[in-house]
C-alpha cells in the first residue's frame, strides 16, 4: 500500500505557529535586554527630572490678613456709631419669670421680657412696671453677658416706672448720662437701644421726635403725661429701654406703640426722663413715690348735669368730699352738701367745681390727676374753681398722697 506524506506550505500572509526551539531562546533574551534597557532609562530620567521629597518640612506663619479698610462714615453716621458703643453696654436685657395656673390649677412657668438700663453705680435700673409687674424673679443682663439677679425696690403705678438693683460683683460698667426732657423740638434726632421680641440684644435703631405733649392712655389707670413721640422703630420688647438724644443721653423710656398689627407702625411713644428722675429719686430715698394731692375727692361734670344744677360751666370737677384736715379743708374748698340720684348713681351736689389749676383748663378728673401728677407735694397751685356761680382763684398748700 502505498503511503503519501503531506507537508503544509505557509500561505502567503500567514504566519506559521510552530518554531524550532533555538529560536524561541533567542528571541526571550532579546525580549528581556530590551525590557532592563527601558527600565534603567526610565529610572534615570526620573532622578533627574522628577518631583523631589523636600529636605526638611517646618511650618511658616500664615501672612496676616489684609486689615479691613473702615468704612467711609457721615458725620451722623459716626455719631450713631460712638453713641451705640457709649451707651448699649449699659442697656439692660431684662428676664423675667413667674407661674401661672392652668383651668386644672397645674402650675405654669410663664417668662418675660424687656429693656432697662443703668442708672448708676450702685446698681440701680430704670424699666417699666409693665415689665416686671407680677414677676417673682428678675434677671438682668447687660453688654457685657453677664446675668444678675435683680431686686425689685419699687414702682410707679400710675407713670409705669420700675426701679431694681443689681449687685454688680465689681464688674465696671458706665450708667448712661441722663438728659432733661424739657426743650425737646419735633424734629430733633433720636435713638433707641432695647432687645425686640427679647431676642435681638442691643438693637439700635434711630429717628426723630414726631410729637410732644401727648398724654397717651397705657392702661385702665395708667398714662404716659406729655409723652415723647417718635418714629423710631420700638417692638415689644423694647418697653423700658432708654430713648437717646445726639448727645448720648436718656430723654426717655421707651414703652409704648400705636400698633394696629401687633408689631412697630412708626408711632413709639417713651417716657419724659425727668418724669422718671423725679419717681427713681423718691423710690431710693424714701422707698416709696410722693404724690401731690389737693385732699378731696370729685366727679366729672358732663352737660346734662350742669343744666340740672344749673351751672354756669358744663365741664369741670364737681368736688363731692372734702378729707377734713387735708390741704383742700385748709385752704376752704367745699365738698357737696346733699345727695341725689342721678340715673343709678349717687352724686353728692353743692359743692364746689373746679374748672382749671394754675390756669390750666381741668375739663375731667383724669385731667386734674394728669396736673397734679407734674406737681410735688409742698407745692402751692392757683385752683379756678366755681362757687355759687361764681369764679374764684384759691391757692392751696398740696399734700402728700
Amino acid at each position: 500500500m502505498l503511503l503519501r506524506r503531506h507537508v503544509c506550505v505557509p500561505q502567503e500572509g500567514f504566519t506559521a505557529m510552530a518554531m524550532m526551539p533555538e529560536e524561541k531562546g533567542r528571541r526571550a533574551f532579546r525580549l528581556l535586554a530590551i525590557g532592563a534597557i527601558i527600565g534603567l532609562g526610565a529610572y534615570w530620567a526620573g532622578s533627574r527630572y522628577g518631583q523631589h521629597e523636600p529636605a526638611s518640612v517646618s511650618a511658616v506663619p500664615a501672612a496676616a490678613p489684609a486689615a479691613a479698610s473702615e468704612p467711609t462714615l457721615d458725620a451722623t453716621e459716626s455719631e450713631n456709631v460712638r453713641i451705640y458703643k457709649q451707651a448699649s453696654p449699659s442697656v439692660a436685657n431684662i428676664l423675667t419669670k413667674t407661674v401661672e395656673y392652668d383651668f386644672f390649677y397645674n402650675p405654669v412657668p410663664v417668662e418675660g421680657a424687656g429693656s432697662g438700663f443703668l442708672i448708676d453705680t450702685d446698681g440701680h435700673v430704670l424699666t417699666n412696671n409693665h415689665v416686671v409687674q407680677g414677676a417673682q424673679t428678675v434677671e438682668v443682663t447687660f453688654g457685657d453677658h453677664v446675668t444678675y439677679k435683680a431686686k425689685f425696690i419699687g414702682a410707679d403705678n400710675l407713670n409705669d416706672i420700675a426701679l431694681l438693683q443689681v449687685d454688680l460683683k465689681g464688674h465696671k460698667l458706665t450708667p448712661l448720662p441722663l438728659g432733661d426732657s424739657r426743650g425737646l423740638l419735633v424734629g430733633q434726632r433720636v435713638l433707641a437701644i432695647g432687645n425686640p421680641f427679647g431676642v435681638f440684644q442691643s438693637t439700635l435703631t434711630t429717628g426723630v421726635v414726631s410729637s410732644l405733649g401727648r398724654t397717651v392712655q397705657t392702661g385702665e389707670s395708667t398714662f404716659i403725661d406729655e409723652a415723647i413721640q417718635t418714629d423710631a422703630a420700638i417692638n415689644r420688647g423694647n418697653s423700658g429701654g432708654p430713648l437717646l438724644n445726639s448727645h448720648g443721653e436718656v430723654i426717655g423710656i421707651n414703652t409704648a406703640i400705636y400698633a394696629p398689627t401687633g408689631t412697630s407702625a412708626g408711632i413709639g411713644f417713651a417716657i419724659p426722663i425727668n418724669t422718671a428722675k423725679r419717681v427713681a429719686q423718691d423710690l431710693i430715698t424714701q422707698g416709696r413715690v410722693r404724690r401731690a394731692t389737693i385732699g378731696a375727692e370729685g366727679r366729672t361734670l358732663w352737660p346734662d348735669l350742669a343744666g340740672a344744677l344749673n351751672l354756669p360751666v358744663q365741664q369741670g370737677v364737681l368736688i363731692e368730699r372734702v378729707v377734713p384736715g387735708g390741704p383742700a379743708a385748709q385752704a376752704g374748698i367745699r365738698g357737696g352738701n346733699r345727695s341725689v340720684l342721678a340715673g343709678l348713681r349717687d352724686l353728692r351736689i353743692g359743692g364746689d367745681v373746679i374748672t382749671a389749676i394754675n390756669g390750666e383748663p381741668v375739663n375731667s378728673q383724669s385731667d386734674l390727676n394728669l396736673l397734679l401728677n407734674r406737681a410735688r407735694p409742698g407745692d402751692t397751685i392757683s385752683l379756678t374753681i366755681i362757687r355759687d356761680g361764681k369764679k374764684m382763684n384759691v391757692p392751696v398748700k398740696l399734700g402728700e398722697g
